[in-house]
C-alpha cells in the first residue's frame, strides 16, 4: 500500500518540508542529499558546517536542497536548521540503509540515511536527482565473502539520477561495474572516459558513455522515461579534479597496508568499510577526507545543475513519473 498527499495523517507518510513541497509543486529543481556523511562520516563540529555548506552550494546553483533523514520515526525530506543540528550532534543517531527504514518508522527511531535509503526515499517523494560522495559496491574477495553493498540492488529498481565520484576505492571497482551492467544500471562518465576512483580522479576502468554538460545528462534522463520499462537509476560519475585528488601513490600504499591489517585481524562484513576508511584517513593525515569532501562538493554542484537542466527541459516530468509519493506537510522550510 502506498500513501499520497491526501494521507497526511498517516504516521508513516513521508514528511516534505514546506520549501521542498513548494519546489516540487512549481517544478523548481531539487537535489536530494544523504545525511550519513553528517552523522557518521565527519568529525564534529565540522560535520554541521559541511552540511550547511553543501546545502549552500545547491542554493547557489539555483536549486533547493533536500537533506534526508529519519527523525522520531518520520522520514523527512528536507531538514531545517534544528534538524541538521540534531543529525550532526545526536550520538544516538543510527545509520539507516533501505532495509532499516520500516523498523525505524515503526519504532519511532532516528537515523541518518545511507545511499540506498536516501535514494529510495527521494524517489518516493518525487525527487529525481541525488548527490553523494561515492557509492557502495562489490567488496574485494567477493568470491569468498559474497559481500556486496545494498546500494546496487536498490539502484537497479529506483528511478533516480545519482551524481557521485564513482564507488569507494576500497572496493572491487571492476567487479562493481560488471555488477551494475548485470543489474541494468546506466553509467555516464561526466567529462571523462574513465570511471572515477572516489579519492582519485580515475580508477583506470573505462566507461562506455561520456557526457559533458548537465543538458546532456537531462537528455539521457528524458530518453530513459521515453523508453519506459522498469525504473532503474542513472549514475553520473563525476571525477574529483586532479588538483584535489589524493596522491595516487600514497593512496595505493596505505590501502594495501590497510587491507593487510584487515586480513590479519579477521575483520569481515560490515566492519570492513569503516575500518579501511578510518585507516586511510589516519595514515594519510586527513588527506583522504579532504579529497572526499572535494568530490562531494563537486557532485553537489553538478547535481544542482543537472536538476536545473532537467526541470527546464521537462517541467511536467519534474515529479516522479509513477506518481507514487507518500508525503505530508510539516510547515518547516
Amino acid at each position: 500500500m502506498s500513501f499520497n498527499a491526501s494521507d497526511d495523517a498517516h504516521p508513516h507518510a513521508l514528511v516534505l518540508s514546506t520549501e521542498v513541497r513548494a519546489a516540487l509543486a512549481t517544478h523548481h529543481p531539487v537535489v536530494a542529499l544523504e545525511s550519513t556523511i553528517i552523522a557518521h562520516g565527519l568529525p564534529r563540529p565540522r560535520n554541521l558546517r559541511v552540511a550547511e555548506e553543501l546545502e549552500g552550494i545547491v542554493r547557489s546553483e539555483g536549486a533547493v536542497p533536500a537533506t534526508i533523514a529519519v527523525l522520531d520515526g518520520r522520514a523527512r525530506i528536507g531538514l531545517d536548521r534544528a534538524g541538521l543540528e540534531r543529525v550532526a550532534t545526536d550520538p544516538a543517531m543510527r545509520k539507516l540503509g533501505h532495509r532499516d527504514l520500516a523498523p525505524a518508522l515503526a519504532t519511532g527511531a532516528s537515523g541518518a540515511t545511507t545511499v540506498s535509503a536516501t535514494a529510495f526515499l527521494a524517489a518516493r517523494a518525487g525527487l529525481r536527482v541525488f548527490a553523494t560522495g561515492g557509492l557502495g559496491g562489490v567488496h574485494r574477495e567477493w568470491t569468498r565473502t559474497q559481500d556486496e553493498s545494498a546500494d546496487l540492488r536498490l539502484l537497479a529498481r529506483t528511478g533516480i539520477t545519482v551524481v557521485c565520484a564513482g564507488v569507494k576505492s576500497i572496493l572491487d571497482v571492476p567487479a562493481t561495474l560488471q555488477r551494475l551492467e548485470t543489474l541494468g544500471v546506466g553509467v555516464l562518465g561526466y567529462g571523462t572516459g574513465r570511471f572515477p576512483g572516489f579519492y582519485l580522479h580515475s580508477s583506470g576502468e573505462p566507461v562506455d558513455w561520456t557526457v559533458r554538460t548537465p543538458e546532456e545528462v537531462a537528455e539521457v534522463m528524458r530518453a530513459q522515461d521515453a523508453l519506459g520499462g522498469a525504473d532503474s537509476a542513472l549514475i553520473v560519475a563525476n571525477p574529483v579534479p586532479v588538483s584535489e585528488q589524493l596522491d595516487p601513490e600514497l593512496h595505493d600504499r596505505v590501502l594495501a597496508e590497510a587491507l593487510d591489517a584487515c586480513r590479519e585481524r579477521g575483520i569481515v562484513g560490515q566492519s570492513v568499510t569503516p575500518f579501511l576508511l578510518e585507516r586511510l584517513m589516519r595514515r594519510t593525515a586527513g588527506a583522504s577526507l579532504e579529497a572526499n569532501l572535494a568530490a562531494v562538493r563537486g557532485n553537489v554542484s553538478l547535481a544542482a545543475r543537472v536538476a536545473g537542466a532537467w526541470t527546464a527541459s521537462a517541467p511536467n516530468a519534474a515529479a516522479h513519473p509513477n506518481g507514487r509519493s507518500a508525503t505530508s506537510h510539516d510547515g518547516t522550510r
